[in-house]
């Protein structure tokens, strides 16, 4: 049986195509997260000191572990150019047991190596 919220999804945007690889490749290599999903070509609408903007950006959707969410905001925001980087996290309810057990088995509770960088 799954408890409900050990692991979550979290959103992040970037730029372009190369800094979410970037950002992607550094996430799992440093254990923050298992896997990291990026959707090019989305269509960001928002308001930013005054101003209405619009940009293309990459949606980066990350699965990870909701006690590594904290590290991985911080390697984010480490690591991204924009003053404000959205990183937005979701507690996962339920559903693919094997596959949430799989994220459990990719990213370990505890901080193994430097993820600052």
């Amino acid at each position: 049986m799954y408890k409900s919220g050990l692991h979550s999804i979290v959103h992040v945007t970037a730029p372009t195509i190369e800094l979410a690889k970037t950002l992607a490749q550094g996430i799992v290599k440093h254990n923050l997260a298992a896997c990291v999903n990026l959707i090019p070509n989305i269509t960001s609408i928002y308001k930013w000191k005054d101003e209405v903007n619009e940009d293309s950006e990459i949606l980066m959707i990350i699965k990870t572990r909701t006690s590594r969410v904290d590290d991985l905001t911080n390697y984010v925001k480490s690591n991204h150019p924009y003053e404000v980087c959205e990183v937005i996290s979701t507690k996962i309810d339920n559903g693919n047991i094997p596959y949430l057990n799989w994220i459990s088995e990719s990213v370990p509770e505890e901080i193994s190596q430097d993820s600052s960088t």
